[in-house]
């Protein structure tokens, strides 16, 4: 008598399969929200881009390379975050927080030496790509910008560090379950920034909501600089002032949760 066999395509291990990850995204809402989040960021930033350029067809020819300058300006902003917080979580992957934390090193050092390295990456990164656009597309964001352009890159690099230690707190917290936010929320952030339109573009009700964010005044002062020749003072001194705010939102955030999760033994259980 032949044993019975399961037949090649199993229903029931695929059932299986399909159960295991979809417990594993029901008891994880940061994953639920993923699915979501990018296909409606992508609508609204390219639906206000397309609304912005269909009343102001003579945008492109009246400053040269503006959207090359947004798009470096905006890396800035990007690679910094995404450095800090995958910096801190590469720590967590390999379960190496619990013996920092038992070394003499404290908190801060560490937060100090991620930031360090976060600026290396960062220059590395958009640094090289700025260089390229100057025989690639015979634009030089160093000339176009001139002196304002430290001061646009220190601000961003200052915003993108707040963030990145505000999101390395909430992982730290909730678990290599909600790393997605590390991409999720940057990008969250670039609709309401106006980096490729002025924040006029959107609707009445949003726009103190982006005011709230040091990167409105720096993109809107980027396009003071290419389309009027002028530096606009008042927004640099109104994005150092939100920077302030939200680095010490940061720090708040940091400390508050770290304390909790080295509380709750969460610090030896990270990892994969």
């Amino acid at each position: 008598m032949s044993a019975s066999r399961e037949p090649a395509l199993s229903p029931r291990r695929i059932r299986g399969i399909m159960r295991r990850h979809w417990y594993l995204l029901a008891g994880s809402w940061p994953r639920v929200l993923e699915l979501a989040y990018w296909p409606t960021v992508q609508m609204i930033l390219w639906g206000y881009i397309t609304k912005f350029l269909t009343g102001h067809t003579d945008f492109l020819s009246e400053a040269a390379g503006v959207f090359l300058s947004a798009v470096l300006l905006w890396d800035v902003l990007f690679r910094g975050q995404l450095s800090v917080s995958l910096l801190f979580m590469e720590e967590m992957y390999s379960r190496h927080l619990g013996h920092l934390f038992v070394s003499p090193l404290r908190p801060y050092e560490l937060v100090v030496s991620l930031f360090a390295i976060g600026l290396l990456r960062v220059l590395i990164g958009v640094g090289g790509a700025a260089l390229l656009a100057i025989p690639i597309h015979q634009f030089s964001i160093f000339d176009a910008l001139g002196p304002a352009l430290l001061l646009f890159f220190a601000n961003l690099l200052w915003f993108s560090w707040a963030m990145g230690l505000m999101i390395a707190a909430l992982v730290l917290r909730l678990g290599l379950g909600a790393e997605s936010l590390a991409w999720a929320l940057i990008f969250l952030i670039q609709p309401l920034s106006g980096v490729y339109y002025p924040i006029a573009t959107l609707p009445a009700w949003l726009q103190p909501l982006s005011w709230c964010l040091p990167s409105a005044p720096i993109f809107e002062g980027m396009r003071a600089v290419l389309f009027e020749g002028a530096l606009r003072a008042d927004l640099l001194l109104y994005a150092v002032l939100l920077n302030l705010v939200w680095m010490a939102l940061a720090v708040l955030v940091f400390v508050i949760l770290f304390r909790s999760a080295r509380d709750r033994g969460l610090l030896l259980q990270v990892g994969e």
